[in-house]
């Protein structure tokens, strides 16, 4: 990556395309965009053209800068609530709602949510604990570190190899911190917030690689001590990239050094979280992992070792299971939330998604109540469609259509899929718009 200067930006909104010069992108740059899986290259006679998907945020190149636009807008002030929800955070405080979008777009919140925990935790005081540390003095100071002192001294005593515990703020809690502050400060465009991050990353102890914090992050525990490090090491793991490929922040798009934010996965994380919990409120659950799943088995072929002779199943966003009711048997009922980040607020439905919700009303649902539901951002303000879908042999399943209002909180837009959960509970079908 070349030093930061003013690059010329290009715009585009997800699932469009662009042609740019063959001269805008250098060999580095197809590089970082095929990493980075955001945008689709194809070479043409007129030049590159570039074809996003979902992913929103800014794209540092080395002779432009690329910026991908939402197609459905989220309102600054919400958007921070949005991804408080989806990650199972706190509710934000204004100074987050209040955060101005820079350059950096929607993504650009995710390290401010990361400031403001990480500015909490230095109020309040960095945790201090024992750390092992190996040193060398002149003076008996802790623990011989006999091997060192036979292999590196061979029995001089003039300096002696210790292994001492020291009382500092060096825990893994505060390294993991630090390094994520440092890596938000390298992808940040923005001036005052690349200032702060560095400010507060000054503040915490630093690891020599940053890589390593993700490893710390696995291997730690949480107790009482050091259980108020959680939201800020949640916001950390964004930002470093600790959730794989399909982690709301993209992390090729961090190696990339630059800001990317995948909304499809943000609004599957809102919509599994609403579910379950409206589930939960009328007597139903999160189905477990590998209850009721749809599976394919190929049937007649010789069994080799490498085949399991299985594929992968089918498993909707969400899958939730109530009590059986009276007139069936002893079978759990379950109700398909899936979770659609497209254009749906007239109700029409592409046919590749009505034949996927038919395939998980086939398979989950009970024949009296061939019922599924899909959940769209509505930008507007909320709306509700209802499709039955029907053949020869009659009535094959019916699809509600629910548009969720992103202008309001995400506690006040889910209302439209709890009233279609407690009606499912209830045994009472979807009433007509």
């Amino acid at each position: 990556m070349l030093p930061f200067v003013d690059r010329p930006e290009v715009k585009l909104r997800e699932h469009s395309a662009v042609t740019v010069p063959h001269a805008r992108l250098s060999d580095r740059d197809l590089s970082v965009l095929e990493e980075t899986k955001a945008v689709r290259v194809m070479d043409t006679r007129d030049g590159y053209v570039l074809r996003t998907n979902a992913t929103t945020g800014v794209l540092q190149l080395d002779r432009m800068r690329l910026v991908l636009q939402p197609k459905f807008t989220i309102d600054g002030k919400r958007l921070i609530d949005w991804l408080c929800y989806a990650h199972g955070q706190r509710e934000p405080v204004d100074s987050l709602r209040n955060w101005p979008l820079g350059k950096d777009g929607y993504a650009g919140l995710v390290p401010a949510a990361l400031l403001h925990e990480c500015r909490l935790l230095l109020r309040r005081g960095l945790r201090r604990d024992y750390v092992r540390r190996s040193r060398v003095d002149t003076a008996l100071r802790g623990r011989l570190d006999v091997m060192a002192q036979a292999t590196r001294r061979f029995g001089a005593i003039d300096r002696l190899h210790l292994r001492t515990f020291e009382y500092e703020d060096g825990g893994w809690e505060n390294l993991v911190c630090g390094a994520a502050l440092a890596r938000a400060a390298e992808t940040s465009t923005d001036p005052r917030t690349t200032q702060a991050l560095l400010d507060a990353a000054g503040q915490f102890p630093a690891l020599p690689r940053t890589r390593d914090a993700l490893p710390l992050l696995a291997r730690g525990q949480y107790t009482r001590l050091n259980d108020h490090y959680r939201p800020a090491h949640a916001w950390a793991r964004m930002v470093l990239g600790g959730g794989g490929v399909r982690d709301l922040l993209d992390p090729y798009g961090f190696a990339a050094r630059s800001l990317l934010l995948n909304l499809n996965v943000l609004w599957e994380h809102v919509v599994r979280r609403m579910a379950a919990d409206a589930a939960v409120a009328h007597g139903g659950r999160y189905a477990r992992p590998h209850e009721g799943c749809i599976h394919t088995k190929r049937e007649g072929a010789v069994p080799v070792a490498t085949d399991q002779r299985t594929m992968d199943p089918f498993r909707p966003d969400a899958l939730l299971a109530f009590p059986p009711s009276p007139d069936t048997a002893d079978v759990a009922r379950y109700l398909v939330v899936d979770a659609k980040y497209k254009a749906y607020q007239d109700g029409t439905v592409k046919p590749s998604d009505r034949h996927q919700l038919l395939t998980y009303i086939a398979g989950y649902t009970d024949p009296s109540t061939p019922l599924a539901l899909i959940v769209h951002p509505a930008p507007d303000g909320p709306t509700r469609h209802l499709l039955r879908i029907e053949g020869p042999r009659g009535v094959l399943g019916r699809i509600e259509v629910l548009g969720l209002d992103t202008r309001t909180t995400p506690e006040q837009a889910a209302g439209p899929l709890r009233a279609a959960i407690a009606r499912f509970a209830a045994n009472q079908p979807p009433p007509l718009p």
